[in-house]
């Protein structure tokens, strides 16, 4: 199934959800320890960085500096839609808060300040309920 392209369907049905637990960013001199499941995985020059329960890290003694939380997309945005992230990086700026967003294949998924996870949930719900009411107004 081919995920939605049009900027202002995006925005209009965001549907952001807030999961459960607090996520933080460690980085691997270069193999994931046994047992280790991230939510992400990203292999750079300087190491691999993934994205883990808080309490995975914590068990596994892995040194991190930003805790998170996990902020999904539920609407299937295409890889190539235009737009939605500077979108959604634009009103969350506008809170003062900052976002590191991975894409999915089916969603996206931002990484907030876990003391940020319910003011960034109600400034998308916000986002994406200015759009509906562009989109009834044209």
């Amino acid at each position: 199934m081919a995920g939605e392209r049009d900027l202002a369907t995006l925005l209009r049905d965001l549907r952001p959800q807030l999961n459960p637990g607090r996520y933080v960013y460690c980085t691997l001199p270069t193999r994931l320890p046994a047992g280790l499941r991230p939510v992400a995985t990203v292999a750079e020059p300087e190491g691999v960085t993934v994205v883990v329960a808080q309490e995975e890290a914590d068990a596994l003694g892995l040194p991190y500096a930003y805790v998170a939380a996990w902020i999904t997309l539920r609407i299937h945005s295409a890889l190539e839609a235009v737009g939605l992230t500077a979108a959604v990086a634009t009103r969350l700026a506008e809170e003062g808060i900052s976002c590191n967003v991975l894409a999915g294949y089916h969603h996206d998924h931002l990484f907030v300040a876990a003391d940020d996870a319910e003011r960034a949930l109600r400034a998308l719900e916000d986002l994406s309920a200015r759009a509906a009411r562009t989109a009834r107004t044209v």
